[in-house]
Formats: structure tokens, C-alpha cells, sequence
């Protein structure tokens, strides 16, 4: 056989994976990979192993609060709810 060149191998070969299937490959939505730095790529881990443990620490903290059944409510020492059970009386 005469050789082909890697762009005709390249279309056969796809034109061959149509023939014998419908898949096909998603789209890509987000730009392609890209390298990092060392001092990029430790900054973005330490990044993300911060929200990781605060988002567990958040959960950790609601379990709890079922748990003990603790009801969070709203204070308002200087609002209409402090005034509720103060009566006014006169002195005289």
C-alpha cells in the first residue's frame, strides 16, 4: 500500500468511528488544561483545602445544633420583641 499521512489517518479513522457509532464526544464547555506552577498549584490546593474544611466545620456545626435541638432566633436587644413583656405602670 502507498503510505498516508497522519491527517488522512486521522480522517479515516473518523470516519470509520462514524460508521460504527453515533457517540460522540461532548463538547468542551471550559477552556482547555493548562500548566501551573509549583507555587500556583500549592496556593490553589491550600485555597481549597481552606473552603473544604470551613464547609465541614459549617456542617459539622448543624449536625450538632439538631442533635442538642438548639433553635437559632433572632435577638433584638432594643426591638418591639424586648418591649413585649415590660409593662408600663404609673407611681401613682
Amino acid at each position: 500500500g502507498s503510505p498516508i499521512t497522519t491527517e488522512e489517518r486521522r480522517l479515516r479513522d473518523r470516519k470509520h468511528l462514524n460508521d460504527i457509532t453515533a457517540a460522540r464526544l461532548p463538547p468542551l464547555h471550559h477552556s482547555p488544561a493548562k500548566l501551573l506552577s509549583i507555587e500556583e498549584s500549592i496556593a490553589i490546593q491550600i485555597q481549597q483545602k481552606e473552603a473544604y474544611e470551613e464547609m465541614q466545620a459549617k456542617l459539622a456545626a448543624q449536625k450538632l445544633a439538631e442533635r442538642l435541638n438548639i433553635k437559632m432566633v433572632r435577638f433584638e436587644p432594643e426591638g418591639e420583641a424586648s418591649m413585649q413583656y415590660r409593662e408600663v405602670r404609673d407611681e401613682d
